[in-house]
Order: structure tokens, then C-alpha cells, then sequence
């Protein structure tokens, strides 16, 4: 039976990646923070099939208590202050975390059991002000964030490492990718469970830029190529994506759709811009608020390496995405409007549309 630990099993992509690697046989190990209120929503479903540990990866003492005595066959570092426009708020933290807490974990391996395979959670946001479109493995980086400045250093010090001390250490570098699971002031998130919100409120759903485009996949199939790359025989670095790219207003429209209130419409121009339903309500407000200090306008990869090398690429792309998550969110407003006492999984596509209001 092979060990793996994962850091940040209590994320969308750690709860993921558990449930894939508890089917694979593993024997799963995570680390979770200490929280005076409890944080593992995610995980609670197979919570008594893992084994959790507290630490930090900002606290070299526990991380090294730890590697030394676990001695994991693989460790997936999915542990970041992952938030983009919060890191421009707390750029010390978010540098503790995704640059020096990755440092710490690679330190504590090489000393106490340098044969352990390492996956390393990159992003897109390396790329920032893209140099070139799609971007590839070979692309040179322009992060625009405390969080994408933070993950460069985590990115080539793990580079280092590995042609340093010859560990076995791949960067996934991760375009958007998004689920059910996806916290809730993540842009997607706030749309899904937003338009649920005004649904049955009224209150608009608050953004900043409606033109940035991403790249978005889906986290469920995301996790399956981390635990591939750990597979191979030699450590690589992949840039995993869909090769699409989609603008958060391509989004909000799309998930609107599921509602059957019509199309939505754009009235006004920059900050005063407005998405409105058929009825003249509005939907969407711009607020600056929420726009970052430097903008990523445009992220899109090109995975064909890892096309070539595993045979892996994106089954689920947007439009399938945006579907997964929103019936996800407005479920119960589908069976209470319906009467119907059913779940959205038995409803075909048409039924469910004509469901609502």
C-alpha cells in the first residue's frame, strides 16, 4: 500500500485528489490547520478513511516532525493562500505560504526521506501579462500578484531542488479550474451560488472585471493528472488547461441561462455597467471593489505536452462546467418551485430548464 500526504486536503482540489487516491488503495495522509471552528466540509464524507495530522506549512517544526516520521511514498503540496486579489492584502502572508512554506516542505524531504515524489501546485498566474498566447511550458513568466510572485518562487525552487539534489519534484502548472466545491468568493463560485442568491432575493451579484478571460477546467479531472505526473519514472513540469478561454461575463451568461429567464442584457459602460434581466432587474453590478491593482486580462494553455507525455487531456470544458456547477447550486430551488420531489440528476436537460420560474 502506498503513503501519500497531501497539504490542503481540506480544499477543493486536496478533498478531490483524497477521494482519487482512497480508490487507488493509498493510504492518505493529510495535514489540516488547528481552527476553532471546523474546516473540513470537503472531506467530512470519507473523514474516517484518512488519517490527519495538525501542522502548518509555515511551521518547519511540525512539517519535519512529520516527513520523518510518516515518510510518505508521495507528498501533493496543494497547501497556498490561493486567492489572487486577497494577496494583494496580505502579500506576507501569502509570500510565508507559497513561497517560503514550499521551501520549508522541500528542506524537511530532502533531509528525512529525499526518495519521496513531490507534487508542486503551480498556476497560470506565473504567466500574469502574458508574453504569449496560449501559453506554454517554454513561455516566459510576468506574474502580476504577491500570490503569482510567491509561486514563481515556489515554482523555481523547486527546480533547484530537484537538479540540486535530484528529488523528484513536478510542477503542475494549473490554469483556473473550478467544481461544486470551489469556495464561494472565487469568482465562479460567486456567480453560481450568486444568481441562486438573486433568485430568491433580488440582490445583485457584485463584480470587477467582466472582461478577464481564463482558461477553466474542471478540479475533478485536474487531480487526475497530478497523480499521474508522480507516476512517470522522471519528474517534468506540465502546464494542464483546456485550451479554451472564456471571460467572467461569458460565465455569468452562460449560468444565467439555467434559470429559463431569457438572456441577460448590459446596459451601461465601465463601472456603471450593468447586467439586467428581461424585466429591467438587475443581476450584475460592477464594483471597484473588486478589481485588482494590475489585471490578468487573458490566460489560456496549451497542454499538448502532457497530451504527448501521458496521454492526458480536459474532457469537461466550459460550457459542461458552468452546467455542473449551477445545477449544483440552485438544486433545491429546482425540487422546491417543481414540487416534484426530485433531484436534478433525474431531470433531462429540457425538463430541468423548464423547471423554473
Amino acid at each position: 500500500m502506498k503513503k501519500a500526504l497531501i497539504t490542503g486536503i481540506t480544499g477543493q482540489d486536496g478533498s478531490y485528489l483524497a477521494e482519487l487516491l482512497l480508490e487507488k488503495g493509498y493510504e492518505v495522509h493529510g495535514i489540516i490547520r488547528r481552527s476553532s471552528s471546523f474546516n473540513t466540509q470537503r472531506i467530512d464524507h470519507i473523514y474516517p478513511k484518512l488519517k490527519l495530522h495538525y501542522g502548518d506549512v509555515t511551521d518547519s517544526i511540525s512539517l519535519d516532525n512529520l516527513i520523518n516520521n510518516l515518510k510518505p511514498d508521495e507528498i501533493y503540496n496543494l497547501s497556498a493562500q490561493s486567492h489572487v486579489a486577497v494577496s494583494f492584502e496580505i502579500p506576507e502572508y501569502t509570500g510565508q505560504v507559497d513561497a517560503l512554506g514550499v521551501l520549508k516542505l522541500l528542506e524537511a524531504v530532502r533531509k528525512h526521506c529525499p526518495q519521496s515524489k513531490i507534487y508542486q501546485a503551480s498556476t497560470s498566474e506565473l504567466f500574469g501579462k502574458v508574453q504569449e498566447v496560449p501559453q506554454k511550458e517554454t513561455t516566459p513568466f510576468y506574474p502580476r500578484s504577491p500570490y503569482g510572485v510567491a509561486k514563481l518562487y515556489a515554482y523555481w525552487i523547486c527546480r533547484n531542488y530537484r537538479e540540486s539534489y535530484n528529488l523528484f519534484i513536478s510542477n503542475g502548472i494549473l490554469f483556473n479550474h473550478e467544481s461544486e466545491r470551489r469556495g464561494e468568493t472565487f469568482v465562479t463560485r460567486k456567480i453560481t451560488k450568486g444568481l441562486r442568491n438573486w433568485y430568491l432575493t433580488g440582490e445583485p451579484i457584485k463584480l470587477g472585471n467582466l472582461d478577464a478571460k481564463r482558461d477553466w477546467g474542471y478540479a475533478k479531472e485536474y487531480v487526475e493528472v497530478m497523480h499521474l505526473m508522480l507516476q512517470q519514472d522522471t519528474p517534468n513540469d506540465y502546464v494542464i488547461s483546456t485550451g479554451e478561454a472564456h471571460s467572467n461575463r461569458e460565465f455569468v451568461e452562460e449560468a444565467f441561462q439555467y434559470l429559463n429567464l431569457g438572456e441577460l442584457k448590459w446596459i451601461g459602460e465601465g463601472l456603471d455597467e450593468k447586467g439586467v434581466d428581461r424585466d429591467g432587474n438587475v443581476v450584475v453590478e460592477t464594483d471597484s471593489r473588486y478589481l485588482r491593482p494590475s489585471e490578468v486580462e487573458l490566460l489560456i494553455g496549451d497542454s499538448s505536452k502532457v497530451k504527448n507525455d501521458l496521454g492526458w487531456e480536459a474532457k469537461i470544458k466550459f460550457k459542461e462546467l458552468v452546467k455542473i456547477m449551477m445545477l449544483h447550486d440552485i438544486d433545491d430551488i429546482i425540487v422546491n418551485e417543481t414540487n416534484l420531489g426530485i433531484r436534478t440528476e433525474d431531470m433531462s436537460d429540457e425538463d430541468l430548464m423548464n423547471s423554473c420560474r
